[in-house]
Order: C-alpha cells, then sequence, then structure tokens
C-alpha cells in the first residue's frame, strides 16, 4: 500500500531566496523545493510515467495493476517528495548502493517478466522511450527507498494475542463466510443522457428529495421504478439475493453496513448517486479465530510499520525546507493517509 528524476542541486545557502522568487513565478513549471532540490511538474510527469510503465511490467494482475497506477496518480507529486527527502537522508549517512545489487535486481525481473529474455525487456523499455541505464537510476532511487524504510520497521515488536483478539472482535464481518444480503437501489446518474440541463449538483439534489421520500414512508419500489436509471429499475431496484463477494466493495460497504429495513444515505459510487434499501441479511459463519490469526497478525505488522515509516518520514519533512509551505502541509496529510489504504 504504498508506492511511488530530480533536476538542479542548489546549495541551501541559495536556496531560501532563489526559491521564493522561483516558486512566485507559476510560469517556470517548478512543482515543489525540498531542501533546495526543484521538483519540476514536467519531472512529476516524467516520474509518473516511468513507474506506469513499471507497475505495467511488473504487475500482471489487473486488478491489482489498475488500483496501483490509480494510486500512483493520485500521490506523485507527495511520492516524489517522499523520495527525495529519503535520498537526502541516505545521503547525510553516506550511503551507497552496490552496482551489483542493481544488476541482480534488474535480472530478477527479466526472469520473473520476461521469461529471462533481456532482449524483450529492452524493447520494452524502448517503447516508452525509457534507456537502460535511466531504468537502473529508477531503480536505485527505489532500493535507497526500500533500505531506509526497511530500518524503520526492523526493530518493531509483534503484535501481541490481544491485539489481534480486538482486530478479529471489530472486525467480524471481514472474517464470514459468504456473506448474503438482499438489497434494492435507486440510482441517479450525475450526468443523464438527454438530459443536457442537468448537473451533478442537481442530480444529488434530486437524489437527496428521493430519499426523503423513502424515510417519509414512500413506497422504495415504486421510487426506483420512477426515477432510477439502471437495469433494475423495472424491478423495483431489486438486486435479489448477492453474496458480499460478488458486489463491488463501494456497494457492498454501504449495503452491510445497513440495518434490515434500513436506508442508505445519498452515497457517491462512480458516476452516480445511490439510495440501498437493505431488505434482508443473512450472515455467514466466522471463521475461527486460529484460522485467521496469521492474517491478523500480517495486517497488523504491515499497519504498525507504515505507521512508523509515515512517523519517520513525518520527522524529515519537518526538518526540511519544502516550498511551497501548502505543499508540506498537504504532505503531511498525505502521509497521515496512507495507514487508512492498508487493508487485511
Amino acid at each position: 500500500m504504498k508506492y511511488r528524476p530530480l533536476l538542479l542541486s542548489l546549495t541551501l545557502a541559495l536556496s531560501l531566496s532563489a526559491v521564493s522568487s522561483a516558486v512566485a513565478q507559476s510560469s517556470n513549471g517548478i512543482a515543489v523545493v525540498v531542501n533546495g532540490k526543484v521538483v519540476t511538474k514536467s519531472e512529476v510527469k516524467e516520474a509518473v510515467e516511468a513507474q506506469e510503465q513499471l507497475i505495467r511490467m511488473t504487475v500482471r494482475d489487473p486488478n491489482e495493476q489498475a488500483a496501483r497506477l490509480a494510486q500512483l496518480r493520485e500521490g506523485a507529486l507527495y511520492a516524489l517528495i517522499e523520495r527525495q527527502l529519503v535520498l537526502s537522508e541516505f545521503d547525510k549517512l553516506g550511503g551507497s548502493i552496490k552496482p551489483q545489487y542493481i544488476d541482480d535486481d534488474i535480472n530478477g525481473i527479466v526472469r520473473d517478466n520476461f521469461e529471462g529474455n533481456r532482449e524483450k525487456f529492452l524493447v520494452e523499455l524502448a517503447k516508452t522511450g525509457m534507456t537502460l541505464k535511466k531504468f537502473r537510476e529508477q531503480r536505485q532511487k527505489m532500493m535507497v527507498v526500500s533500505v531506509l524504510r526497511a530500518r524503520q520497521t526492523k526493530d518493531l515488536a509483534p503484535p501481541t494475542p490481544a491485539q489481534v483478539e480486538e482486530f478479529y472482535r471489530k472486525n467480524a464481518d471481514k472474517f464470514r463466510d459468504k456473506d448474503y444480503i438482499k438489497f434494492s437501489t435507486i440510482t441517479i446518474p450525475k450526468y443523464p443522457i438527454g438530459n443536457v440541463g442537468a448537473s451533478p449538483e442537481s442530480q444529488k439534489t434530486l437524489a437527496e428529495e428521493i430519499r426523503g421520500k423513502v424515510t417519509g414512508g414512500s413506497d422504495f419500489a415504486n421510487l426506483a421504478k420512477t426515477y432510477s436509471q439502471d437495469s433494475r429499475a423495472e424491478s423495483g431496484g431489486d438486486w435479489g439475493l448477492q453474496e458480499r463477494a460478488t458486489l463491488s466493495r463501494e456497494i457492498a460497504d454501504v449495503a452491510f453496513a445497513l440495518k434490515v429495513g434500513g436506508v442508505s444515505r445519498v452515497v457517491e459510487i462512480g458516476g452516480n448517486y445511490m439510495i440501498i434499501y437493505c431488505e434482508a441479511k443473512q450472515p455467514g459463519n466466522m471463521e475461527p479465530l486460529e484460522k485467521v490469526r496469521p492474517q491478523i497478525e500480517k495486517f497488523i505488522q504491515s499497519e504498525q510499520g507504515r505507521n512508523a515509516v509515515n512517523r519517520w518520514l513525518s520527522g524529515l519533512a519537518n526538518k526540511a525546507i519544502i516550498q511551497p509551505d501548502s505543499v508540506r502541509k498537504a504532505f503531511l496529510a498525505w502521509l497521515s493517509k496512507q495507514s487508512d489504504l492498508v487493508q487485511p
């Protein structure tokens, strides 16, 4: 959970005055300056493109690949700030990465993702205009970040039995076997076909009005037939009995959080506003704690490790000179958000 080319080397003495004028000139394309190191908007774009290619080359599962790409694009600038902070710390410590380690890393990528065919690997690099030299530089920086991250987590204590049991109790729904739910929906698209005058704001207002009618006693199925715009509208929005695993996570999380007979708030799912009504639930059997204990321990360790790294990065950021200050604050907020992205 967790994922993510530097231009000028300025001395710290010159950076304060240079940064003030540089940041004020939006036309120069500066995204941020970290301890005197300028990161340009073009570098952010270049870094995203490089990492996108790396993900496509090394992550074969389509769903995981899509998730990694989305996360990369959302946090591209912050990931570069994080990397620059770590690289600066690595330089302060006098660290170095042996060329052999980089060779071994690239050989592993060729072996695992290109069936050992180095020519095929080089052709794939050339398609995006990336040279082998630049690819090596990217992998070296990633290895530096990985090494220093690992140092922050190596002495963490393992999860206690009490922590595991508490997590098991609080997240019981995650350890049930085949939860089922019977529910219905009313779907209001943000941009309805054939209604050029509609806007997301007006459509959300409409959805809120419909929900008000539902909570006021109006029949959900009749309202769905009248207003809903999806394939289930004619059947009153009825989805029938559904297994949790077959539903999108967005819909499942909202639907299963409802009590039987409950109506959700208006929720934004994809390009639609939705209202969900829970008619019945059939919880699955709980998996025994001992069966899922390794999974819970792994998750807790991951979360504790992420938090430890976040504290370390926050410390580096607070000691660093990051301008503009609005970006520094946004970066710190982004760090605090990352733990929420970790899932068991």
